[in-house]
């Protein structure tokens, strides 16, 4: 008996939230340029100190900001061609009641995924599928590692990628 799940739209209340924080960080970054710029044109030496220090720190959020919406673009591009390939990383994980992965099954789990990415370094599918490994078994400092790394090779970036 086959169950077939009939079509619906994707929501992207994710993205609609991504883009409404980041219009309202825009408008903080805004905000606080604008008092350094004023800052800065007192010509007090403290307060010129503080202006140049209020826009480093804004200039620095919008690299970190945009250096993420870059790794967002690359890791949904990646996810729709291993959807097309059919190899997108499945989720079928043992739960708690509660809904958390049973974090030994996670542990278990993650073995494979690990060997692929050392047999083969550079392929930026193993990095992918070691990227979602890393994350169910709790660790998204390697997860995010894993998916900067599968980002770069998939951009076409070096083979020489070490494990996190």
């Amino acid at each position: 008996m086959s169950h077939d799940v009939p079509s619906r739209p994707r929501r992207r209340t994710g993205l609609v939230a991504a883009v409404a924080l980041t219009g309202l960080l825009a408008i903080y970054v805004w905000a606080v340029a604008l008092r350094a710029v004023q800052l800065v044109a007192t010509g007090e030496t403290v307060a010129v100190v503080l202006g140049v220090a209020l826009l480093v720190a804004p200039l620095l959020v919008l690299v970190l900001i945009g250096r993420e919406w870059l790794l967002a673009v690359d890791v949904q591009r990646m996810a729709d061609e291993l959807a097309t390939d059919g190899d997108l990383p499945v989720d079928d994980l043992p739960r708690s009641p509660s809904g958390r992965v049973d974090r030994a099954a996670a542990r278990e789990a993650f073995g494979p995924h690990r060997e692929r990415v050392e047999a083969e370094p550079g392929d930026w599918r193993g990095w992918y599928h070691l990227a979602f490994a890393y994350d169910a078994a709790g660790d998204r400092a390697r997860a995010r590692a894993a998916l900067r790394t599968a980002s770069r090779l998939h951009k076409g970036g070096s083979a020489s990628a070490e494990l996190p």
